[in-house]
């Protein structure tokens, strides 16, 4: 095909019109997020570090969700983009069956294993921080949150589903809701307010809890009420037969997925144990960054899952040559995107740590994480981009071995040693293991390029 006849243009315009809706939801989100972080943030240090830590362990079964559900959202994408119903029926059921299943097994590791994860974040010194009440707040928290995390797993499953079908709207709205919802609830009862009893920690919990049945409700009924429009949801649940051809395929590729999402995951609150080595009062700080990071890495985080659809739709259509052409140039908008927004996230950093009730040295610290995480954003959306560009053409293996392998391998020795057998400053070491991640982008770009990811499986 010649390049002439591929217009960039609208492939672009394609993805951002998948993309944006994500954005807006995943925006609101984590702004919503922001607000309840620093709702809890005025309650003191310790409650505001138990809850961040619970929420870094919780981070490990939400991306175990995720890694299931875009296992067999692969299938779907291009199960949609061939044009067959039955075939996307068939990738809801198995989202649906695995979901629970991932569900039970996190409540249950949650349930009696929760003292000693908590703990393995409060193993630093610190001379503002209490770890037996921090580790108190922190169970307080957990107990409740349990509740929420089926309907939330629950909604994933068809949240995800529509997505890949291109009604990426139904599920940014029912997202709105569920965070304003949660907002004026945290309000109301972490604070006692309109004659609500003062539930602190508690009451983050159980508003964040009613907010996921509202959502799973909300996406569920919209679903029931318009499946008339909406073929693949038609008797979907009239029976839950699935070709075993079809599991073993999602298994396959699915399975590494899920891993690696797992692992990431994992690695990730194994980056936050190796920095709180150093002091607890790490955990505060990089909770303090971390709720301003989640509302700017929206912009490449929900356009590299447009990326991911549009890709998989061409590659289930057979369209292998626009795919092809696609992927380098929708890698490149999300990169040059993030260098404005890594800009205007670096003009918050000396001014967001100010809304905690906490120590300088807590407000000092999450600053400069900010400020590094700004600067090093261009590398992550490369990073992100390269690996749902692969991801769409079902190379789970490759993106396991780029992704959560790295992680293991490279990033959490690298801050195990510097934290251990260096003085060098945190912040220092946060941005030696950041930039460390540029390699991910030069095997990424390299493999993006050889076009190994383009395969139609369906």
């Amino acid at each position: 095909m010649k390049r002439t006849e591929i217009n960039t243009k609208k492939i672009l315009k394609k993805a951002l019109t998948l993309a944006v809706p994500i954005m807006i939801q995943n925006a609101i989100t984590n702004l919503v997020g922001m607000i309840d972080n620093v709702m809890v943030g005025r309650l003191g240090t310790e409650k505001m570090t138990g809850v961040a830590i619970v929420n870094q362990l919780m981070f490990v079964f939400y991306l175990a969700l995720f890694g299931a559900v875009s296992g067999a959202g692969i299938f779907t994408a291009q199960f949609f983009g061939k044009g067959d119903t039955e075939g996307v029926k068939y990738t809801f059921r198995f989202k649906l069956l695995i979901c629970t299943a991932i569900c039970l097994v996190g409540i249950l590791v949650f349930a009696f294993l929760q003292e000693p994860l908590i703990n393995l974040y409060l193993q630093g010194e610190s001379k503002d921080i209490d770890p037996a009440q921090t580790l108190q707040f922190g169970k307080d928290y957990i107990w409740i949150i349990l509740i929420g995390l089926l309907p939330m797993a629950m909604e994933q499953a068809y949240s995800g589903t529509l997505r890949e079908c291109g009604k990426t709207t139904p599920p940014m709205v029912a997202g709105i809701v569920a965070v304003v919802l949660n907002t004026a609830l945290n309000y109301l009862l972490i604070f006692g307010k309109l004659g609500l009893p003062y539930m602190g920690v508690a009451g983050a919990a159980v508003a964040t809890t009613i907010s996921r049945f509202v959502q799973f409700f909300l996406v569920w009924g919209w679903t029931m009420k318009k499946r008339n429009l909406l073929p693949y949801m038609q008797k979907v649940l009239s029976g839950f037969t699935i070709p075993g051809k079809l599991v073993r395929q999602i298994v396959k590729k699915g399975a590494p997925l899920m891993l690696n999402e797992m692992l990431w995951a994992a690695g990730m609150a194994a980056m936050m144990q190796c920095y709180s080595g150093r002091e607890i009062d790490v955990v505060s700080g990089m909770n303090i960054a971390n709720t301003m990071n989640n509302i700017f890495n929206v912009s490449y985080i929900a356009f590299a899952s447009g990326i991911a659809i549009v890709l998989g739709q061409y590659l289930g259509a057979g369209k292998l040559d626009e795919a092809k052409w696609a992927a380098p140039r929708l890698i490149a908008f999300s990169v040059i995107m993030c260098v404005f927004v890594g800009m205007l996230m670096a003009l918050f950093a000396p001014i967001f740590p100010q809304a905690y009730k906490t120590t300088d040295s807590v407000k000092q610290m999450a600053g400069s994480f900010i400020l590094i995480a700004a600067c090093c954003m261009p590398i992550c959306a490369c990073m992100n981009a390269c690996y749902f560009v692969l991801r769409s053409g079902g190379k789970t293996i490759i993106t396991f071995l780029f992704d959560s392998c790295f992680v293991w391998a490279i990033s959490i020795p690298l801050a195990y040693i510097l934290v251990h057998n260096t003085l060098l400053p945190i912040a220092l070491i946060y941005l030696i293991c950041q930039l460390a991640e540029t390699l991910k982008c030069v095997i990424g770009i390299v493999l993006v390029k050889r076009g190994v990811w383009i395969s139609k499986m369906v």
